[in-house]
């Protein structure tokens, strides 16, 4: 029986198939071109860069330099978010933190200079997007943050650029508004601009409307036959969410892919360490620190109470009135307790004094087990070398579990309607009505964190100039809050200024 010559079987075939030819004809690596200031990291980059640097430029990308305090610069974004921050506050905001760890100069700027900026930029992206694209939280916000750092580019263009970036795009999912349809739909448009401007002098185009969702909502477009009609000062939103919905594309491949990594020593730990930094809504705080002298103790957590936030605050005379909390409710005080520096033990103590409608053997079974877990004294391995659980950060709180039936967890200023917010804040001591109007204001606005910061800063404003008066207390540390522990200690060094003085300033205020 005759063999076939296997060597020389199909030649053409395998030529094909040969990656030193025909796949890579291309230079694999290189470095990229930059010819526009924004960008939306479509191609990965492919030139050399020192290990050194591959960690750097993504540090820089993540924290601001501005000083040793200042957070990080993604973080800060998202913490921006948290606060309602956006528009121009946002842009003035950000700009510090953008100039000073990631700055990106104009096409005007010196040839050099612009694609070392450029580059960085480009590099710092993709490595973050190996970092943070493990889990579907992680690449959840690394979308939202990085599509906020776009948008704000993006604003901060000049139209000349934008137009050049847009054109570049080669984006094939939008059509220019014909005379005709312009002419047919003119008062329809004309109602869309609210007077604003004339329909003839915008450079409308029209999209499939489920491109454009937000416009949709806010009823700044014209929906017709499946298209949306959007004028040109609206067209930065078509280009934000395509960003988005790319992005979002590309850190779930990138998620697939990960594992590839694994076995390369230098990058895992790099990485690993990268996501760490990127902190968690549930990990923003960690300790207490308060000023020596603070008795944390389950006899003195009535005291304590005084300076709760509203969630907190609810949480604590739902459990003295009924003698008991639900699971949800349990977990959420139990790390807050834990956050604000009580130990276990006293922490068990707390748990069981509490439950007084209970014998010891039914606390023992069903509750105490718990609180061990969540300090990380029992549980996986990795649930004890982590310490447990961080305490809940006020996002966490707001978009995590809400409370049904007889349950007592969440956010007030978003679970609660305001009859019963109004007897809870009340309860704390706010009974001005400018204040609950500017509450009921913030609420109906969704800016819970503006409402919850408005009540701090009432029940605390005499305190308050008396911090920034004296110079107690750095302009920092009386930023918004928004984490629950943040808010118990600010309280409680406002409110004993006299002892605090001398350490409130080393003290760090983390969220």
């Amino acid at each position: 029986m005759h063999r076939p010559d296997y060597n020389r079987y199909e030649p053409k075939r395998r030529n094909v198939l040969d990656h030193r030819k025909k796949q890579f004809a291309d230079p694999a690596f290189s470095a990229s071109e930059y010819p526009h200031r924004l960008n939306f990291y479509t191609r990965p980059p492919t030139a050399d860069i020192k290990l050194e640097e591959f960690e750097q430029w993504a540090i820089d990308r993540l924290k601001g330099m501005v000083t040793k305090s200042v957070p990080l610069l993604l973080g800060e974004l998202e913490a921006c978010s948290f606060r309602n921050i956006t528009g121009d506050d946002l842009a003035a905001h950000m700009k510090t933190y953008l100039d000073k760890s990631l700055p990106l100069s104009p096409d005007t700027a010196p040839q050099d200079k612009r694609d070392k900026q450029r580059q960085k930029d480009h590099y710092s992206h993709f490595i973050l997007r190996l970092a943070f694209s493990s889990t579907e939280d992680l690449r959840r916000r690394f979308t939202r943050v990085e599509t906020t750092l776009f948008r704000l580019r993006l604003e901060s263009s000049s139209m000349s650029e934008l137009n050049s970036f847009v054109r570049g795009l080669g984006l094939d999912w939008f059509e220019t508004v014909t005379e005709k349809e312009k002419t047919d739909l003119r008062e329809d448009l004309a109602a869309s601009l609210g007077g604003r401007t004339a329909v003839e002098d915008e450079v409308w185009v029209k999209v499939d409307w489920m491109k454009v969702p937000d416009l949709v909502e806010g009823r700044r477009v014209v929906v017709y036959g499946g298209k949306a009609f959007v004028p040109g000062r609206e067209q930065t939103s078509m280009i934000v969410a395509e960003f988005a919905r790319r992005l979002e594309q590309e850190l779930e491949l990138t998620a697939r892919r990960l594992p590839r990594l694994d076995e390369d020593d230098r990058l895992s730990p790099i990485l690993a360490h990268l996501s760490k930094n990127f902190i968690t809504p549930d990990s923003a705080y960690t300790n207490s620190t308060l000023p020596e002298g603070a008795e944390i103790s389950a006899r003195n957590i009535d005291t304590l109470s005084e300076h709760y936030p509203a969630c907190m605050s609810n949480l604590h005379r739902a459990l003295r009135r009924d003698a008991h909390l639900k699971h949800f409710g349990r977990l959420q005080y139990t790390l807050f307790l834990k956050g604000i520096g009580l130990n276990l033990e006293e922490c068990l103590i707390f748990w069981r004094t509490a439950f007084s409608k209970i014998t010891d053997d039914t606390f023992n079974k069903e509750y105490r087990y718990n609180v061990r877990h969540t300090y990380g004294d029992v549980g996986g391995d990795a649930n004890r070398r982590g310490g447990g659980y961080s305490p809940y950060s006020c996002q966490k709180i707001l978009t995590e579990h809400p409370p049904g039936s007889g349950e007592a967890h969440g956010c007030p200023y978003r679970h609660f309607d305001m009859d019963n917010l109004t007897n809870l804040l009340q309860g704390m001591g706010v009974t001005e009505k400018g204040v609950l109007q500017g509450v009921k204001e913030d609420r109906d606005a969704r800016k819970y964190h503006m409402a919850c910061n408005r009540v701090f800063e009432h029940v605390h404003k005499q305190e308050i100039k008396k911090a920034r008066d004296e110079s107690i207390m750095t302009g920092a540390q009386l930023e918004t809050i928004v984490h629950p522990n943040e808010y118990f200690k600010r309280s409680y060094l406002l409110k004993n200024l006299d002892k605090s003085a001398s350490g409130a300033k080393d003290v760090k205020m983390e969220g």
